[in-house]
């Protein structure tokens, strides 16, 4: 049997499964955890400590069509300065509970579109972070950068504030295929925002394609990765675009009838994978590449990379605060998420309150359940004796959570002493592995394809 019919076999082409950027997933979150359990989880943060920072944007000037992120158009700054003023006061609010010594290790601004705010309100941001941490010592500040919507004073106005690694998302560089997603991003205009940040030297830029999008075609997509190469990104994530119309209605836009086939997506990710390895990336995880002098492939090598909500990182915060309208912290005891919608998250932060609506508190074996998959999704291998221990539980627990996956899943992992591994072929299916040790129930529809 070849390698194509056995993941036909195993489901790969019907699955729809989720990414894991965290266990349990965000659609299992539930009300219960709000503003008094936030506080005490971050008085709970010994002194000291280094933490994760991230900041969402939800606006845009113009919504994409293919985008499922929880975003919304405007045509002026007026509401983009009024949220400003909100993230300013929970920033405040965030001050007066952290405990003494608190730096930060990573920062990240996402969206939507951070880089819609003037220079004058990106200083007054950082400003208000950095006033309630400051950066530590080889800390990362990414901001998300849409070529679209930056210029010199904006560029000039991130460095001043430590901008050290620029995320550009590019998605498909094809003028017909950018037409259909209502992401027209010309390659001039991207190569001038390389240019542009480079030369005000920024040390990293990472890449953002999607594989997967209508009318996609093998000679498009090499077209687009070679494009992406000649850019020279330090990484590159390289996404399955993710047609959910039921949830995201803008993609009600995009014509179904024109997307591939979960064959043809997995072609797509297969060329565009030897292409980056060819020219001397390291395939990172199911989904980066990196140069292997970039910090990913170190931690990589090291065992040493995590994965969380903006993808993999070699970031070892065990907290990660989030801020701003959706998003969502993790913290040693747990999740918890804002206010999805603008004008909530707003009123409750004018309220002099945290914005969390709801959450997740860890219990039974989440926390070693999660770490299992995130071993699998990082480095398609997983110690269960090793990590049961570092957790503090018996490791027969955790070789408990492995039975009857190779009869479930023949001929996809090994285990060896205790360690679960990926088989190389199989590895397209690591995130129906990783589903294995998931104990949640799953609805599929509010999932992306396996592939």
């Amino acid at each position: 049997m070849d390698n194509l019919t056995q993941l036909r076999k195993l489901g790969l082409f019907d699955a729809r499964v989720p990414r894991y950027t965290s266990y349990p997933t965000a659609p299992h979150f539930a009300g219960g955890i709000g503003g008094e359990t936030v506080s005490n989880w971050i008085r709970a943060i010994p002194d000291g400590s280094q933490i994760s920072l991230y900041l969402h944007v939800p606006f845009c000037r113009r919504l994409c069509w293919f985008c499922a992120c929880r975003t919304q158009g405007t045509s002026t700054l007026s509401p983009v300065e009024a949220y400003v003023d909100s993230l300013t006061q929970e920033l405040a609010a965030l001050k007066k509970t952290l405990p003494e010594g608190i730096t930060i290790s990573h920062l990240h601004w996402g969206g939507g579109t951070p880089t819609l705010l003037d220079p004058t309100m990106i200083d007054r941001l950082s400003r208000a972070i950095f006033d309630a941490a400051p950066l530590g010592d080889g800390a990362q500040f990414s901001v998300e950068i849409d070529p679209n919507e930056i210029d010199d004073a904006r560029m000039d106005a991130l460095v001043a504030a430590g901008l050290n690694r620029a995320s550009l998302g590019v998605q498909d560089f094809d003028p017909m295929i950018q037409e259909v997603i209502g992401r027209p991003q010309s390659f001039e205009i991207t190569k001038a925002a390389v240019d542009g940040l480079r030369a005000r030297g920024v040390p990293s830029l990472n890449i953002d394609l999607l594989y997967g999008l209508p009318h996609q075609t093998r000679a498009r997509m090499t077209d687009s990765v070679k494009k992406v190469i000649s850019l020279k990104p330090d990484r590159i994530a390289l996404f399955g675009y993710a047609h959910v119309p039921w949830m995201a209605r803008r993609q009600s836009l995009i014509p179904t009838e024109a997307l591939p086939s979960p064959e043809d997506r997995l072609e797509l990710y297969s060329l565009s994978r030897d292409l980056f390895v060819a020219d001397g990336y390291d395939e990172i995880g199911i989904d980066h590449f990196s140069r292997p002098e970039d910090g990913l492939a170190t931690a990589q090598k090291n065992g040493t990379m995590r994965r969380n909500f903006q993808g993999y990182t070699e970031d070892s915060a065990e907290v990660l605060i989030g801020l701003g309208a959706s998003s969502i912290s993790r913290f040693p005891q747990g999740y918890a998420q804002n206010a999805p919608a603008t004008s909530a998250y707003q009123e409750r932060v004018r309220a002099g309150q945290f914005a969390t609506s709801r959450g997740h508190a860890f219990t039974g074996y989440d926390i070693l359940r999660g770490r299992v998959i995130e071993a699998l999704l990082c480095d398609f291998e997983a110690d269960l004796p090793a990590i049961a221990r570092g957790l503090g539980e018996d490791p027969a627990t955790a070789l408990a959570l492995a039975d009857g996956l190779a009869e479930t899943l023949p001929g996809t992992v090994s285990l060896d002493d205790g360690v679960l591994s990926i088989r190389p072929d199989a590895r397209p299916l690591a995130r129906i592995i990783a589903r294995y040790f998931d104990a949640y129930e799953m609805n599929e529809a509010g999932h992306s394809q396996a592939v």
